[in-house]
Order: C-alpha cells, then sequence, then structure tokens
C-alpha cells in the first residue's frame, strides 16, 4: 500500500484530477485547516490558547516552474513572518528548496531563503528547510550550511531512512545545528534507503540518541523529532531519562489533525511539543505522502468520509 500511495503523490493525473472531487477534499480537512495564510494561523492560535501547543506552519508547493514563481513564493513567507509576529504567535517557519527554486540553480533558492531567514530572524521567529528527495540532499545541506552561518534561527530535516544521513547528521554536530529528524515520505531505491520500517525506526531512534549525545547538547543542538509512533516515543523519552536528558532538550513535532490526544498528553507530561500545519493549494502530492507514512491511517481517512 505504500508503494502504491507513493505512485499516486508522483502521478500528475491524480493531483490535477483527483482534488477536484468533493469526498477527497473532505478528507483533506481533518489533516489540513484551509488553504490560506489566514486559516493556518487561526488554526495555530486556537492551538496555542486552548492547549499550549506551539506550531509549525508550511506554504505547499514544490518545484515551480520560474524564478518570478519562485520569488512569489518567497514573498509569501516574508508575509508570514509578519503576520505570526503581529498576531504574536509561537509558529516557525518551514519551507522547501524546490518551492524556492532549486531546481531552476543553486542561487535562485539561496537568495529566496535569505530573503526569507532575514524577514524571520527581524521578527525573532525561526525558519526550518525540509529534506525532499535523495537527489536534493547535497544542495539542501549546502544550503543549510551556507546559510546557518549568518542565520542561528536556522533549522535542517534530516531522514532516518536514508543509509547517508548518520554521517550527515554527524557533519553538522559541529555547527550546533537544528534538526528535525523524520522518517522520510518519498519513494527511495533500497541501494540507498531502508525498505523495512522496522530499520527505519530503529535508525530514527539510534539517530535520536546520537542528537542527544552530550557532546550535542553542549554544542547547541536543539533536536525535533518527527514522529507520532507512541512506541518510539515512550522508547526515546525512556532513553532520555535513563540517560539525564532533560524534556527540555527536544521536542516533538506532529502534524495537525493526527494524534491530538497522544500531543495533549505530551503537553500535560510536560514535553515539547510542536504542531506541524500545512496549508496552500498544493496539498494532493503532500496529503498522500502523509498517508504513505502510515498506510493505517487509510481506514481513518475511509472512516472520516462517510456519513454516520
Amino acid at each position: 500500500m505504500r508503494s502504491a500511495l507513493l505512485w499516486v503523490s508522483e502521478n500528475k493525473w491524480c493531483s490535477t484530477a483527483l482534488p477536484r472531487y468533493g469526498f477527497v477534499r473532505r478528507a483533506v480537512r481533518r489533516f489540513m485547516p484551509g488553504e490560506t495564510l489566514g486559516d493556518a494561523l487561526d488554526a495555530a492560535g486556537a492551538l496555542e490558547r486552548g492547549q499550549g501547543i506551539p506550531t509549525l506552519i508550511t506554504f505547499l508547493g514544490e518545484n515551480v516552474a520560474d524564478r518570478a514563481e519562485a520569488r512569489a513564493v518567497a514573498d509569501h513567507y516574508v508575509q508570514a513572518a509578519a503576520e505570526v509576529a503581529s498576531r504574536g504567535l509561537d509558529a516557525e517557519l518551514s519551507v522547501k528548496p524546490t518551492h524556492l527554486g532549486l531546481d531552476l540553480g543553486f542561487d535562485v533558492a539561496e537568495e529566496n531563503l535569505r530573503l526569507i531567514t532575514r524577514s524571520a530572524e527581524a521578527h525573532g521567529n525561526w525558519v526550518w528547510i525540509d529534506m525532499e528527495y535523495s537527489r536534493y540532499v547535497d544542495p539542501t545541506l549546502d544550503l543549510y550550511r551556507s546559510i546557518r552561518a549568518d542565520h542561528a534561527r536556522f533549522g535542517i530535516c534530516l531522514q532516518s531512512y536514508l543509509y547517508r544521513t548518520p554521517a550527515d547528521l554527524e557533519s553538522l554536530i559541529p555547527l550546533g545545528p537544528a534538526i528535525r529528524m523524520v522518517k522520510g515520505a518519498y519513494a527511495e531505491p533500497a541501494e540507498i534507503a531502508f525498505p523495512e520500517k522496522r530499520d527505519v525506526d530503529q535508525a530514527f531512534f539510534d539517530l535520536t540518541t546520537r542528537m542527544l549525545a552530550p557532546d550535542a547538547l553542549k554544542a547547541g543542538m536543539r533536536a525535533g523529532l518527527a514522529t507520532h509512533d507512541t512506541s518510539l516515543i515512550a522508547r526515546i523519552d525512556e532513553w532520555a531519562q535513563s540517560n539525564g536528558v532533560p524534556p527540555e532538550a527536544y521536542e516533538y513535532q506532529m502534524l495537525y489533525g493526527i494524534s491530538q490526544r497522544e500531543q495533549l498528553r505530551l503537553a500535560r507530561r510536560g514535553r515539547g511539543v510542536r504542531v506541524l500545519i500545512s496549508y496552500g493549494e498544493h496539498w494532493f502530492p503532500w496529503y498522500v505522502r502523509r498517508l504513505a507514512e502510515r498506510p493505517a491511517n487509510v481506514a481513518f481517512v475511509v472512516r472520516s468520509m462517510l456519513p454516520w
């Protein structure tokens, strides 16, 4: 099922045709509060006021066609940084390198990313850069290193299913980085990524313990752990407690509309929780990749579409 869902997420016909159907749009509502920045910030405000849970916001899209489109995305994030500040929210920004023009050239993405990071920094906010397909890992790491040298409030995503990630993590630790660890949501060959879930989960745990090691924390590591896996969360918490790692040294980063009870339970136990809120018109590939990360969610989605 995971392979089938990933195929659907990359199919141009599916991305164009399926979002037109009402039942598909109804299914996504649980996981995305709306398509506009205002929708996302309203949801962020409700979470922060009602449950004390801060957020990340991301404007959905990738692989833009030209420089003008990439610059429009950057300008949108500049506006988002200003609106977050005007509302007094703890809502950080998360961007995709191809949405900022990486396919058009490293210089295009870097210029747009610097525009966003300068704006966010002026408002005391953070920016996170996502990791996409494996072919983008090296230029994304180069973007991070270049901009991190000038902007401390800048984080990067690493994917535990890639064999190369332990080496990438070691190379970043001396920078005192902010790292969001995810399992990985793209179709990758077995030659470069773990094909089995149990191996991806173990890699996630091993990478997490490395991020929370004394030398990494001393260097300034900010650890974001993007998982909804309750057994993995319990295992990480147990390891952290046994090794004297304080709860404030890391936070769990979860998706809007998923594992809401677990989000609240962790927050009430004093664990850091931050919820990622996605918005925008180009939601279909993102949505299907989220289902592919945990195909059991498909049954939940089907139930949510039924009228009874």
